[in-house]
């Protein structure tokens, strides 16, 4: 995206935002037909998650005992089992809309946690320069020589398990990866002839930053989302798979694939339908991701 002139200084942060997105649905009908596919399943997943107290037929908790570990219905199983039940006689197919609606709140907070701390303290350590950019990335370089899997794990140890300390520490996840992206931008921004400009013109830092410097490295913020979104989406579930993040009776999709992996040989249907949310809802972002990077990226255009 190209910088802001000096006569835009009085341009809106709406009015910029706006243009990044429109500049993003204006590529749309040049998409590849798989980024296409990944596109609608993504949407058709957060349709899943918002809506799942209405799509699901049954409450996830429900149980049937008479009805224990049957297949799914188009293997022979009762008709109102569409996917098949678990080890209590619950509906399957709505434990996976609800799973899927705490998987993706939890992975979308988190991400979205991250990029909020990262790209600020990215801009602080650009802007105070000195002894705090190097506290700052002190801080980014510590986390990132560690495995963050050791990080939550012994958070999770000393503060036990809740909901939302959980989402907290998907929020830790990836931040530096922003802190980093941010201030590399920033420092670039500073100086180019805009953003001396408007601090010509007495712009307090504030306004500098929140209505020039961000809008203007907006679109490869995004794309990092994209990309650091996978991420967290595969953390939450090897947490809830090793049964250290969601906790009964909520459910998400690795807690079901961690509880059904004692059935996998005779109940396959308990962890195979979780795992493949999974593996393609991470795919379909990742390969959203590249082909963001790819359109706003302007030294990978061909």
């Amino acid at each position: 995206m190209a910088p802001h002139s000096p006569s835009t200084v009085d341009e809106t942060l709406p009015g910029i935002t706006r243009g990044i997105f429109s500049k993003i649905t204006g590529e749309f009908a040049r998409m590849p037909w798989l980024v296409i596919l990944c596109s609608l399943f993504i949407v058709a997943m957060c349709f899943m998650a918002i809506f799942a107290e209405v799509l699901a037929p049954q409450h996830y908790a429900d149980q049937d005992l008479v009805n224990r570990l049957k297949p799914p219905s188009f293997l022979g199983g009762p008709e109102r089992y569409l996917l098949g039940t678990d080890e209590l006689g619950r509906d399957v197919l709505s434990r996976l809309l609800y799973a899927t609606q705490i998987s993706i709140f939890v992975a979308f907070a988190g991400t979205m946690i991250g990029a909020v701390i990262g790209t600020f303290l990215g801009i602080v350590a650009a802007h105070g320069r000195g002894m705090v950019e190097e506290t700052i990335m002190m801080f980014v370089d510590a986390q990132a020589s560690m495995p963050f899997m050791i990080i939550a794990l012994a958070v999770l140890a000393f503060f036990g398990n809740s909901f939302w300390l959980f989402v907290l520490i998907m929020g830790i996840n990836g931040w530096e990866n922003y802190a980093r992206l941010s201030r590399g931008m920033v420092l670039a921004a500073n100086t180019h002839g805009y953003v001396v400009a408007v601090r010509s013109l007495g712009a307090r830092p504030k306004r500098v930053y929140l209505r020039h410097v961000l809008p203007n490295i907006a679109s490869a913020l995004i794309v990092q989302f994209t990309l650091n979104f996978p991420s967290t989406i595969l953390l939450e579930t090897s947490l809830s798979f090793l049964g250290l993040g969601i906790q009964p009776p909520l459910t998400s999709l690795g807690l079901m694939l961690g509880t059904g992996r004692d059935y996998l040989l005779f109940a396959w249907w308990l962890s195979v339908f979780a795992g493949m949310l999974i593996f393609i809802t991470t795919l379909s972002v990742s390969l959203l991701g590249d082909w963001l990077r790819d359109r706003l990226d302007p030294t990978l255009r061909r």
